[in-house]
């Protein structure tokens, strides 16, 4: 979603920016100048990791807690009644329901995107007529024709080791030093500057400019035009720009001076100065290295010019020991990044065996999947694939679960399970009384699973959720995680957790296996045995997300399905029975009658 992309991003980049305005102001003395620049490289860095392909920065946030047993404990009740028989769940295609009430957000994250794209555009724009006004100047650059100067220029290359060609220009729109070009750079200078300015006080504007080259700043400000224009609606973006750039050119001033003898100090910081009567003129352009900047970042630039020593090692050591530290701060933060942006609302599938097959004509009016697999053959049969691993919520078909995790933490067992009615009046009747496992289970008795939960410590039911691998295992929802809210799973994984639950596969133990089997059993009919749990989504009133998940036992194999249904208010757990038991039909799985109970 947008609208949590767009915090994750606000919070990152406040927080690196608050920590380090906060570090420069508390050990402001034990940061050189370079490492203080530095910093601001931090940012850049911690302003990417939103942007950052989950995968490569994606944590495993699950530790499970209990060790998985491997076992094939399969029922082995015999299945030869001959004729349809409904066994104890009279009930099953049945919609016990409740309703959910959920704001709306949609609009919120379709305004918030267009907002900041609306941003992006506007401040686009701003950049590109600044790069048109650099293209201008681009234009009317000619090459140095003094070659006195020309001269000057190439020994200051040479003194900073620079081998690559650079173009020494002037031009008549520029208003002070600047340099720019990604590929082909320029120093360009205002025209006709030899006439007013010595060769000594050129000799200084060179090195300064030819430092920024040095240092790749020109690719900095590249990054901080990108970054300005993704970053535009937060306010501290601004102002960490805007002292990164002055931190920057006091960088640069520091290092022209260690490339100089110490009598010539006071010569550089008077060529900043002649450039003081310039400002009235001098517009700052976001594009490019400038020897000359606003008034505030002179002063403090001739201010540090004035004070000038050169780094101890003792000096040089803290200012990395500082810098380590926020990076390590800024390190700390990919988890929460990772968190933040990971969608967990698909589920990876890959399997070798499987079949995709056209089974719209069952799913007419409505948006579904339909994942059947063949244990003996090992195959999966899916319609849709892209809804297959689609996660959404599995209301009342997590009442499987619900009963296994409340038998293996002994909150219940399989001969004491009964809970009070605590004498709420609920629309259906059924639910109006006491409730064992067998009853809640035959009723989709939702009070009593809630029951259940508040029974079981939230933590515990995490672990066991992550020791099934039960879809995003996400329990942030509150007391109704699973009833539309932040638990959800996928059809595909629905399948997947029925055959390791049939098999036992998630290391629980087999009495409680047994137990919730037989909870679920529906129908026997021509020696088979029909298993399974219906569910429905119902949102503000609207049923919008039906399922039926569950088995089928023959004489020598096993099927497992899971139907998911949705559309704007029609989705039953009970049409998605009907679709499954259609489908199952006419590939000759299962023929028992399919008439409401």
């Amino acid at each position: 979603m947008f609208f949590t992309h767009l915090v994750t991003s606000f919070i990152v980049s406040s927080t690196t920016i608050v920590v380090i305005l906060l570090i420069r102001r508390l050990f402001s003395g034990q940061l050189s100048a370079k490492w203080q620049y530095n910093l601001w490289f931090l940012l850049l860095i911690a302003l990417t990791l939103p942007f950052i392909p989950k995968q490569l920065i994606h944590f495993d946030n699950h530790f499970h807690l209990f060790n998985i047993n491997q076992s094939n404990s399969v029922s082995d009740s015999s299945i030869n009644t001959t004729e349809l028989s409904r066994l104890d769940n009279t009930n099953w295609m049945q919609d016990f329901t409740v309703s959910v009430h959920h704001l709306n957000l949609d609009f919120l994250n379709v305004g918030l995107t267009n907002i900041w794209i609306a941003g992006m555009i506007v401040m686009s724009f701003l950049f590109l007529h600044a790069w048109f006004k650099l293209k201008k100047i681009k234009k009317t650059t000619t090459v140095l024709n003094n070659k006195d100067i020309l001269q000057v220029f190439e020994r200051c290359k040479h003194q900073l080791n620079i081998s690559k060609p650079l173009i020494a220009g002037e031009s008549p729109l520029a208003k002070s030093p600047m340099t720019f070009g990604l590929f082909k750079t320029y120093v360009v200078l205002p025209i006709h500057l030899d006439e007013w300015m010595s060769k000594e006080d050129i000799k200084y504007i060179f090195m300064h400019e030819l430092h920024h080259y040095k240092y790749k700043d020109i690719v900095t400000n590249y990054l901080m035009i990108i970054f300005q224009i993704l970053y535009w609606f937060n306010p501290l973006i601004w102002i960490a720009f805007k002292k990164m750039r002055t931190d920057r050119e006091v960088a640069c001033d520091m290092a022209v001076l260690k490339s100089l003898d110490e009598h010539c100090y006071v010569d550089y910081g008077n060529a900043l100065i002649h450039f003081a009567d310039l400002l009235s003129h001098s517009k700052d352009f976001t594009w490019v290295n400038q020897f000359n900047g606003p008034k505030k970042q002179l002063k403090k630039r001739i201010e540090k010019i004035a004070s000038f020593t050169m780094e101890s090692k003792w000096m040089k050591l803290k200012s990395i020991s500082i810098f380590t530290l926020i990076g390590v701060f800024v390190a700390c933060q990919v988890p929460f990044v990772s968190a933040m942006t990971t969608n967990n609302d698909r589920y990876d599938f890959n399997h070798e065996s499987t079949l995709y097959e056209d089974l719209s004509d069952y799913f007419v009016g409505y948006d579904g999947s339909f994942v059947l697999y063949d244990m003996k053959a090992g195959q999966y049969s899916i319609y849709n694939k892209d809804k297959s691993t689609l996660r959404v919520s599995p209301n009342s078909t997590y009442k499987i679960y619900s009963a296994l995790i409340g038998l293996e933490s002994d909150v219940i067992t399989s001969d004491h399970s009964t809970m009070e009615w605590n004498g709420t009046k609920y629309p259906y009747e059924a639910w109006n009384n006491d409730q064992n496992l067998s009853s809640a289970m035959r009723n989709s008795v939702t009070w009593y699973f809630q029951k259940l939960d508040q029974r079981i410590p939230q933590n515990t039911i995490k672990a066991y959720l992550e020791q099934m691998d039960y879809g995003n295992d996400d329990l942030s929802g509150g007391s109704n995680y699973w009833l539309e809210s932040s638990l959800k799973i996928s059809p595909v994984e629905q399948v997947q957790l029925l055959s390791a639950f049939y098999t036992n596969q998630i290391g629980f133990k087999d009495k409680n296996i047994q137990t919730v089997k037989d909870s679920l059993a529906l129908e026997v009919y021509d020696g088979s045995r029909l298993s399974g749990k219906t569910g429905t989504g119902n949102v503000n009133g609207k049923n919008i997300n039906g399922w039926f998940i569950g088995y089928v036992e023959t004489k020598d194999n096993t099927y497992f399905f899971a139907t998911n249904i949705q559309n704007e208010d029609n989705s039953y757990g009970s049409k998605a029975a009907e679709i499954t038991l259609s489908i199952l039909r006419d590939k000759g799985i299962y023929k028992g009658n399919m008439r409401m109970s």
